[in-house]
Formats: structure tokens, C-alpha cells, sequence
């Protein structure tokens, strides 16, 4: 390849820019001495362009003769000095940090990826470009038609959690060549599974490109979640259908579109808070050898280390302003040109840290707050990392929402017997006030879920007492051991008639407090068929069976798909299920109260009842008349009125009805004890006494 030629250009936009003549190339290093664009023709071979401008620590220069499909890296000089926190090697080929395509994986194998020698004296001189995926300048151009989001309100919204592989991988609804990509996720087959469960929204795994950790390439294995970012503006390519570079870009858009189509939003899960380059001894492939004193949180008192907030070696610095405009930069590029609806922040408390301490105040959430992009779409932040005073669930500031930590606890304890008395359990199902209402925020501030990606399945929470992640090549060392479940008897399958008739009950006790608590309800791809991963609770490496989702489920995978539509379908159909607002437990123009907490007896929970720890059974009565409206004069949305019922007790309970002004008859909706009653087979009137089974729970609704 001919050495092109080089025009001035401009320091913004980063990146690679088509204007439909040329691109334009920048890139952002501070502490940089030489920068050369590294163009590769088809064959691979390699032609270096020295980008000379320099304009606010930017490199940039503009390229007439290049144009879509070009593959292209970085090499970046510059001082060698580990202990000051300075690692450039023009040796080793770079990703650009702005590429909006990556063709292909990193290959550990064929060349060394680190960037010092054993002793960290001096710069390792191997040429990684071998090993590197190449970035790719694309032609943004797409037809959207008519796209728009679907804006789908927070309190009407159900979030399903699912791996874009994994989700379709097994499909016979879907052609064979497009399952387990974003291709096959915009397939018939897979939004029709999503609009007939009732989820609003599809929450995604990481799809930023990914680069497999070093650890796991030597084992065969790779990071199937994808927690591992290597590029922020890419779609990862290997969930592509095609081959064709920069098509990926493409088929994202498209799936988003198909998506939007049908009513379901799109949100990422994003891993701003660390890279793929792992600590000062993992490879370098983008930030590390740009400019590593800028891009990472250096430990103060020895750069040659890294703080780590999150657990992975390394923690990007957004108190740095240009790394902190990328994470910007990134997230509007996917509300902007890509067309998602939200985002949900991996570890975000790693982000909220401005020194040391995490601060509600710091800029990250200033420059979210105030941009009129970022501020209008869904934020739903992991409100931890593993860093001292990381926990911080209830402290994300307004604007956001939360994955409840809390709630998923209580609701595990509660339904293995573990909790001390129904007051926690209280707070949870009615949205967390005690958590989010302090400072203005609603119960849909509330991410509800019993389950996630990380942890047990719902199907193995009810089936296994301990992890059993020896398929991860770990000894069976990682992993939570806190999983708060109960294997009813027997770890793991078994045979036994009754074990597996309570495991199927406690699963759909489970998925009917889930979706029937106030706050957003947020589902695991595959609980809805009672999929297993035989007891891994940390299955991040497992590109296989045990992860991706069964669609041809057994008997019981079938009967827990049916009900989980039915108790989403009821929540769909019923305001009371899930309201703007928290409950006031004062009695409103109906004469009656919004909420009412019963006991056994039919009688309202005393301050007492409240404190005692052996209570296990717990009755609700939801106002369907005191429902506040969206509009400024607060008119009610009318709705039929519920008693909910829980027992977490092992033997069966007399729960009587409340009184005649609540309702003069009440009819059965929902019993996890009887899933296949048929809704109103059975009714009773004011004051009468219902035989609640043994761990289940009963809705009832009030005939008149």
C-alpha cells in the first residue's frame, strides 16, 4: 500500500470520520511524544501515517482517499516510565478508543500482548499487531423509516434480562445462521416470545466490543457476559450475522428498529468503570498504551499500580475530563445514532467515586443530569462495586433507578424461612419508601429481581444449597457463596415427587411476588422456562448450553412459561399492581385506605405483629379506588380491588377475609398452590376463612 496523503484535518470529531470524501482521524493522548495512524490493506500489510497536528493534546488528520471498510490501529510513543504511570510502546498496535466497528476477537496465541518485559525495566519489543482486531471506518447511513422510541413509562415497564447469543442460540424458530445474533434477536420467533411474556424491555448484556481476558484464552474458555470492554462505541462483532466489516453496525440498528416496532425498548448493559487490559501486567490493547496515566485511576503513591475499584486489575479514571467526555461521547452515540432507550451501569458506584469516597455529587452524574440527551432516557444504575463504602443502594441520585439489592435478599430470605418477621418484606413489596422516597423519588426508583445474570437461576435457587462452578476451572473458588437458597431436601435434580412438586411452587411464589410488587420488575431470560445451570452461580465463562436458553422445555418448563404470562398479564391489566406513586396507608375519598397489612385473623398488623421475627404469613389489601393519576389534579385511576396473601410458612394457614366494607365477596385470581385454577373458580365472602397452602400465595379480587 502506497503512502496516502495527508491533510491537516481536525481535532473533533474523535475518531474516524466519513464525510463521504475522506475521514478524518483523531485521537486524544496527553502525554503522547508521536502518534502514527496504521492503515492494513486485505492481505494485512501494514502502512504507518504519522499524524502531526496536534490541537489540545488531540493527534488528528484528515485522509481523502480513505473510506468505509478501511481497517485501521493506532501506535503511540512516548515515555517509558512505569513508576510515573507512563507505559507507551510503539510495538504494540492500538484500538481506537472511538471505533465504531472492530473486526474481530483479540488472538492471545498469536502474538505477546504485554507491554513490558518480566521486570518492567524496559518496553517489550514484540509486535502485537498480529494479535490486535483491526478497527474499521464505516458509513453511518442507515433508513430508520419511521423509528421511535417507545418511551414506555416506568412504572409500566418489564424488564427482561437477556445475552444476545445466548437468547436465540437454540431457537428452531430461528433460521439457523442468524441464532445467537443480533440478526436473530430481530427475528418473528424472538420478539413474539417477548411480546406474548409481557416484557416492555429488553435489557442486554454487554454489547460494547469485547476482549477475552488472558486467563480464560488459556483455558479455552472465554467472558461469555461480556464485562470485559474494550470498545465503547462498537457493537460487539462477533454477535453479528455477516461477516462483512462494519456490517455489524447494521444489524444492531436494525434489531433496534424491529424492537422499537413492536413496542419493546432497548437497554444496554454498560462496563464503564474497567477495560479488558486488566492490571499493569495484562495486555495492551487500546487506553494502556495511548495514555495510561490519563485513561486509569493510578494508586497516588505508586503509578506503576492501579486503584481498583471493581475487582478486574484496573478502574477507568472519569475524574480526567477527556475520559470522562468519552463516556459521554459514548452513551449519546447510542441513544443518537443507534437508537437505545437506556442504559444500566455496571458496578456504578466505581463511577460516582471522585477521589476515594463515593460521591452523589460528583460529575459524572452533574454531566448526565444537565445533558438534555442522557437526562431523557432510562438510568438504571448496580449501585456497588467492590470498594470500601461501594455499597450504596438507596443513595443514586434522582433521575436514577436502582437494581435493589435489598429487595432481592428479603424476598429470597422470605420464601425459605430465613427473615425475621414480614417487616422488610413489607417495605420491598410496596416499592422501597424507606430506600427512595426521601428525596422524591417513586416506587419505580425500585429495580426489582430475585434473580440476575450473576447468581443462580430461579429454577437453581429453589435446587441447590451451595455453587457447584467447577465447569469454570476455578476449584470452585469463585463465585458468591451468599445465595440465600434452599434446595428443599436434595442438592440438585431428583426424582422424589413432593421435592419437586415444592420446588415448582417456591418458583412460582418467587415469580408471582416479583411481578406483583410495586417498582419495575426486572426477568431473567430462560426463569420463565425454569432453566437450570446445574448450580453455577457465576457462569460468565460458559458460551454453552448451560448458558444459553432451552426452548424446548420439559413439562415443568412449560407449565412455569404459562404462568409466568398469567401473573404478567395480570400485573399488565391492574394500575394496582404497579402505581406511580407510594403508598399513603390513608383512607381517601372510598371511605377505605389505599393499603391495609392483615394478619391470619383478618385483623391489621399491630406495631407488635411488626416486630415479632417467627411471623411468616402476611395478607395486603390494595385499593383499586386510590390510585393517583399522572395529571396535575391527581384524579384516580379506578381499578378493581386485590387481597394479596403470602405464606412462607411450612404448614397451611386459615386466613380470613377483612371485613365487609372492604368487600362483600372475593374471588380467586392466582394461587401458586393450584396454578391451573381457573380465575374465578373459586370466591368467597366478607370474613371467611381461606385455606392458604403451605408456602404459596393467593391474589384475590373483590366481586363487589
Amino acid at each position: 500500500m502506497s503512502a496516502p496523503a495527508v491533510w491537516p484535518g481536525a481535532p473533533f470529531p474523535l475518531g474516524a470520520t466519513w464525510d463521504g470524501r475522506g475521514t478524518n482521524f483523531s485521537l486524544f493522548s496527553e502525554n503522547a511524544t508521536a502518534v502514527w495512524l496504521c492503515l492494513f490493506d486485505e492481505g494485512g500489510r501494514e502502512t504507518r501515517v504519522a499524524l502531526n497536528e496536534r490541537t489540545a493534546f488531540h493527534w488528528h488528520g484528515y485522509l481523502p482517499e480513505v473510506g468505509p471498510g478501511q481497517r485501521y490501529g493506532y501506535r503511540v510513543d512516548g515515555p517509558w516510565e512505569p513508576a510515573a504511570g507512563h507505559r507507551f510502546n510503539p510495538a504494540k498496535l492500538l484500538i481506537d478508543p472511538y471505533a465504531k466497528a472492530i473486526a474481530g476477537p483479540v488472538d492471545h496465541a498469536a502474538a505477546d500482548l504485554r507491554a513490558q518485559r518480566e521486570d518492567d525495566r524496559e518496553r517489550n519489543g514484540v509486535d502485537s499487531a498480529p494479535a490486535v482486531p483491526r478497527c474499521v471506518v464505516i458509513d453511518p447511513r442507515f433508513d430508520w423509516e419511521d423509528d421511535r422510541p417507545p418511551r414506555t413509562p416506568w412504572h409500566e415497564t418489564v424488564i427482561y434480562e437477556a445475552h444476545v447469543r445466548g437468547l436465540t442460540k437454540r431457537h428452531p424458530g430461528v433460521r439457523e445462521d442468524l441464532r445467537g445474533t443480533y440478526a436473530g434477536l430481530a427475528s418473528e420467533a424472538a420478539i413474539a416470545h417477548l411480546r406474548e411474556l409481557g416484557a416492555s424491555a429488553v435489557e442486554l448484556l454487554p454489547v460494547h466490543q469485547i476482549a477475552d481476558e488472558t486467563h480464560l484464552a488459556e483455558k479455552g474458555l472465554t467472558n461469555y457476559w461480556g464485562y470485559s470492554s474494550i470498545g465503547y462505541l462498537a457493537p460487539h462483532s462477533e454477535y453479528a450475522a455477516t461477516g462483512r466489516l462494519g456490517e455489524q453496525v447494521r444489524e444492531f440498528k436494525g434489531m433496534v428498529k424491529a424492537l422499537h416496532r413492536e413496542g419493546i425498548e432497548v437497554i444496554l448493559d454498560v462496563v464503564y468503570n474497567h477495560t479488558a487490559e486488566g492490571d499493569h501486567r495484562g495486555p495492551m490493547l487500546s487506553f494502556k498504551g495511548i495514555d495510561n496515566r490519563s485513561y486509569y485511576r493510578c494508586d497516588p503513591e505508586d503509578p506503576r499500580h492501579y486503584v481498583d475499584f471493581t475487582g478486574t486489575g484496573n478502574s477507568l479514571n472519569p475524574m480526567h475530563p477527556s475520559v470522562l467526555r468519552l463516556i459521554m461521547d459514548s452513551l449519546r452515540y447510542w441513544v443518537l445514532e443507534m437508537h437505545v432507550d437506556g442504559f444500566r451501569f455496571d458496578l456504578a458506584s466505581a463511577l460516582a467515586r471522585e477521589f476515594y469516597d463515593v460521591d452523589r455529587l460528583s460529575s459524572f452524574f452533574d454531566v448526565i443530569h444537565q445533558d438534555p440527551v442522557l437526562s431523557q432516557v432510562k438510568l438504571i444504575a448496580e449501585p456497588w462495586d467492590v470498594g470500601p463504602g461501594g455499597y450504596q443502594v438507596g443513595n443514586f441520585p434522582v433521575l436514577w433507578t436502582e437494581w435493589n439489592g435489598l429487595y432481592r435478599d428479603e424476598v429470597r430470605d422470605f420464601w425459605r424461612g430465613h427473615t425475621h418477621g414480614v417487616a422488610q418484606l413489607a417495605s420491598r413489596l410496596t416499592g422501597s419508601s424507606d430506600l427512595y422516597q426521601r428525596d422524591g423519588r417513586r416506587p419505580f426508583a425500585s429495580i426489582n429481581f430475585v434473580t440476575a445474570h450473576d447468581g443462580f437461576t430461579m429454577a437453581d435457587l429453589v435446587a441447590y444449597d451451595h455453587k457447584h462452578n467447577e465447569a469454570n476451572g476455578e476449584d470452585n473458588r469463585d463465585g458468591t457463596d451468599d445465595n440465600r437458597s434452599w434446595n428443599h431436601g436434595v442438592e440438585g435434580p431428583t426424582d422424589d415427587p413432593s421435592i419437586r412438586e415444592l420446588r415448582a411452587r417456591q418458583r412460582r411464589n418467587l415469580m408471582a411476588t416479583l411481578v406483583l410488587s410495586q417498582g419495575v420488575p426486572m426477568l431473567v431470560g430462560g426463569d420463565e422456562f425454569a432453566r437450570s445451570q446445574e448450580g453455577n452461580n457465576n457462569a460468565y465463562c460458559q458460551d454453552n448450553d448451560l448458558s444459553w436458553l432451552e426452548w424446548e422445555p420439559d413439562e415443568e418448563g412449560r407449565a412455569m412459561h404459562a404462568f409466568a404470562r398469567r401473573v404478567l398479564a395480570l400485573r399488565r391489566a391492574h394500575p394496582v399492581f404497579h402505581r406511580r406513586d407510594f403508598f399513603r396507608g390513608e383512607v381517601g375519598p372510598s371511605g377505605l385506605p389505599d393499603i391495609r397489612w392483615l394478619r391470619s385473623d383478618g385483623r391489621d398488623i399491630s406495631r407488635r405483629d411488626w416486630t415479632r421475627g417467627d411471623l411468616r404469613t402476611l395478607g395486603l389489601f390494595l385499593n383499586g379506588e386510590e390510585i393517583p393519576g399522572p395529571g396535575p389534579e391527581g384524579e384516580p385511576v379506578l381499578d378493581d380491588s386485590f387481597v394479596m396473601i403470602l405464606n412462607a410458612h411450612h404448614e397451611p394457614v386459615r386466613f380470613r377475609l377483612p371485613a365487609r366494607r372492604f368487600g362483600n365477596r372475593w374471588r380467586q385470581v392466582l394461587d401458586t398452590a393450584a396454578p391451573e385454577a381457573p380465575e374465578d373458580s373459586r370466591s368467597w365472602a366478607a370474613w371467611a376463612d381461606v385455606a392458604v397452602e403451605a408456602r404459596s400465595l393467593m391474589v384475590l379480587r373483590r366481586a363487589w
